[in-house]
């Protein structure tokens, strides 16, 4: 038990009774993405799902749950009523959209797992270097699948390129019988792995026979278990990365090629969501030609789509070369490790309070050390009519991502950087949205004013609840089915078109087919032949103004700097999108705005014409017809659990689970892949959540 949870915070029946039996404002795939993705089974004993208020329920208890023991363990302060009226606030601005947890908060918390196995869980992102791969060779790609394997994206580093001899593994007379749990597959890789550095002896036989077979429940961590498929290809992947690198030293090639072989092996696992991003030397040639399909089409096919390349950049650099690569082929990405280091917002100099960042993230909005990892919370300006509205809601937000923080991982390195940085990243979907909505100026506004706020009642919550200020508070991440819930455009980037058609992809076999079939939904086969319907959804974007092919490139990078300056002292997550005459247009963006960034990606305006794609734009009369055939959609007796979310959080790096076609391999990644406020009395007041809400 990591986390006695000795005391459940419990929410009135009272408050729960004007939900019961409600369903919120839903986007457009607001409850099928729910459903599919986040609503755990109830144990009910009657195997349906959780609707939308008991999902809300069960996150906000569990997050007050947190709350009262960390009190009560420490002997602080705590005022049951405040906590109450303090809760049902935050259950009030979930079930209203104006904030939401990450999807791994949706997913896990409040449920035991979360006491029992740690917050890795609840937790988007991580980072791994392998600069000290010498020390323990096997322990970045453990990390890596460990958290993976939880839903953790991880990213990592090269640096750790010919550090170590490669050696022709000596067999032990042993078998080892693999433990049917997420450890027993990590442990196994670790023997395998440090079999080939001569650190342990390889066994003479594996014996897959403990795990699980295909289709049984995943009790704890939820999902649908795969066999021992995955792993048997992870080991063979394994040895035919490392056997021919015998007498040779570790390259930046082989860490990405195993870090991707277990990322695959991970996805393959049934792992609702996880991501990878390589990041390596802009001077590394080898690396940068890693995804060149002339030169490793098998490869690429069979594993090197798993993660997402980019280049740790120096200001002062040449970008012509690698600026001339990404504008053909949308890779590498950038990030600048010396900025992260250097600065939180922009706006706010230079100060070097996280010098310590080696890394980041698989979707590069948040800044890393070795082996950290960070929990995100989702707010919805342009879902607020008023600052001090979305003021109010900040405070919740921030709430739920400091409560994260209060949980210790089963990951004792992860503790001893986690629990010292506290590290949140607020973040905001909508934002351009918010642009039309309220005015450019004026949101950026509510970013710095909101950003103050945020300061200051990190301040107020560290010392009430006696535990550090967060190293940095505020990112902006790339969103993805979080943001389809409330129905409003992912992270900072623009809409597809006025009207289109959203696809999602549904196992045959799942049991929301049936009502979405009845209720007048268009469905096809897959035509990748992968045991999947495509579902279209009509849309109309709300508040459309422009479009991303409406949108010049500079503009968009304008727009992350901005934010990165008022906003965000993690980062912002964006793949600026670029039509084919402005391709020559980035190394001067790269040189120009070297200084005002910390990661960018880019992606080429192409129309690939990719069968069911994630967006197809379509005319408004083509949406009023189809809109016209749509009836009410109703799960609330079924077991709608799923795992079909495959590999990130992101618009740039969701990829098939099964081995991909030539035309799904993601190159480029287009598959779907001034003012002071001062605190009021009641926040200044250590008790008003039981603490100061």
């Amino acid at each position: 038990m990591l986390f006695e949870a000795r005391e459940k915070f419990r929410l009135s029946d009272r408050f729960l009774d004007q939900y019961r039996g409600q369903q919120p404002k839903w986007g457009p795939l607001g409850y099928v993405t729910f459903k599919r993705t986040y609503a755990r089974v109830v144990s009910d004993g009657n195997g349906r799902t959780e609707e939308y208020w008991e999902t809300v329920k069960r996150v906000v208890e569990g997050c007050y749950t947190i709350q009262i023991n960390h009190c009560k363990n420490l002997k602080l302060p705590w005022n049951p009523q405040k906590a109450q009226r303090s809760a049902q606030e935050m259950f009030r601005l979930m079930w209203n959209f104006k904030f939401l947890p990450p999807g791994r908060g949706l997913w896990m918390m409040g449920t035991d797992y979360v006491w029992e196995r740690g917050s890795a869980a609840l937790n988007n992102c991580a980072f791994v270097s392998t600069d000290e791969i010498e020390v323990s060779f096997s322990e970045p790609f453990c990390f890596l699948m460990d958290m993976s394997m939880l839903g953790v994206g991880v990213a990592f580093d090269t640096k750790g390129a010919g550090k170590v001899l490669i050696q022709e593994p000596k067999t032990g007379g042993y078998a080892y019988v693999v433990e049917d749990s997420k450890e027993g597959w990590v442990d196994l890789v670790r023997c395998i792995l440090d079999s080939y550095v001569g650190h342990v002896k390889r066994p003479s036989q594996i014996d897959y026979s403990q795990i699980r077979p295909v289709g049984a429940p995943i009790r704890t961590f939820g999902g649908i278990a795969p066999g021992a498929g995955p792993l048997i290809e992870c080991i063979e992947n394994i040895d035919k990365v490392l056997t021919p690198r015998w007498g040779e030293r570790l390259s930046s090639t082989d860490i990405t090629d195993l870090m991707n072989v277990i990322g695959k092996c991970v996805v393959s696992g049934g792992v609702r969501r996880t991501a990878e991003l390589a990041l390596g030397s802009p001077f590394d040639e080898e690396y940068l030609k890693l995804k060149d399909p002339t030169l490793y089409r098998d490869k690429l096919m069979a594993w090197r789509w798993a993660s997402n390349n980019s280049i740790s950049a120096t200001t002062g650099m040449n970008y012509d070369g690698i600026g001339r690569q990404t504008a053909k082929n949308g890779e590498p990405g950038y990030f600048w490790l010396e900025n992260a280091r250097a600065y939180g917002r922009v706006k706010d100099g230079e100060t070097w309070d996280d010098a310590k960042v080696s890394g980041t993230n698989p979707c590069a909005e948040q800044s890393l050390e070795s082996y950290e990892i960070c929990n995100l919370v989702e707010t919805f300006p342009s879902l607020h009519e008023s600052y001090e509205e979305y003021e109010r809601t900040l405070k919740y937000a921030y709430l739920y991502a400091k409560t994260v923080t209060l949980v210790p991982t089963h990951n004792e390195r992860t503790n001893a950087i986690m629990l010292r940085n506290r590290r949140i990243g607020l973040s905001q979907s909508g934002i351009v949205e918010a642009f039309e909505k309220h005015g450019r100026r004026t949101h950026l506004e509510w970013c710095d004013r909101g950003y103050q706020y945020i300061s200051r009642l990190d301040k107020i919550y560290s010392q009430w609840l006696c535990v550090p200020e967060s190293i940095k508070k505020t990112s902006v991440k790339p969103s993805g089915t979080v943001s389809l819930l409330p129905g409003v455009t992912p992270g900072i980037h623009y809409p597809h078109a006025r009207f289109y058609f959203r696809t999602i992809r549904l196992d045959k076999t799942s049991p929301l087919v049936g009502q979405i079939r009845k209720a007048g939904y268009r469905i096809e086969e897959s035509v990748y032949g992968d045991n999947t319907l495509v579902v279209y959804f009509p849309v109309e974007q709300k508040n459309f103004q422009r479009s991303k092919v409406d949108v010049s490139i500079w503009e968009q990078v304008e727009n992350i700097a901005q934010m990165q300056y008022y906003w965000a002292d993690n980062q912002v997550s964006a793949t600026v999108t670029f039509r084919p005459e402005e391709a020559k247009d980035i190394p001067m963006i790269l040189e120009l705005y070297e200084t005002r960034l910390k990661s960018i990606s880019f992606l080429p305006l192409e129309d690939h014409q990719y069968p069911q794609a994630p967006y197809q734009e379509i005319t408004g009369e083509h949406f009023l017809e189809a809109a016209a055939k749509l009836s009410h959609l109703d799960f609330s007796d079924l077991n709608t659990e799923e795992v079909k979310d495959l590999y990130c959080d992101g618009d740039r790096c969701q990829v098939p689970v099964q081995v991909p076609s030539p035309e799904q391999i993601p190159m480029p990644q287009e598959l779907d892949f001034g003012h002071e406020h001062e605190p009021t009395a009641e926040e200044r007041e250590p008790a008003e959540v039981g603490a100061p809400v």
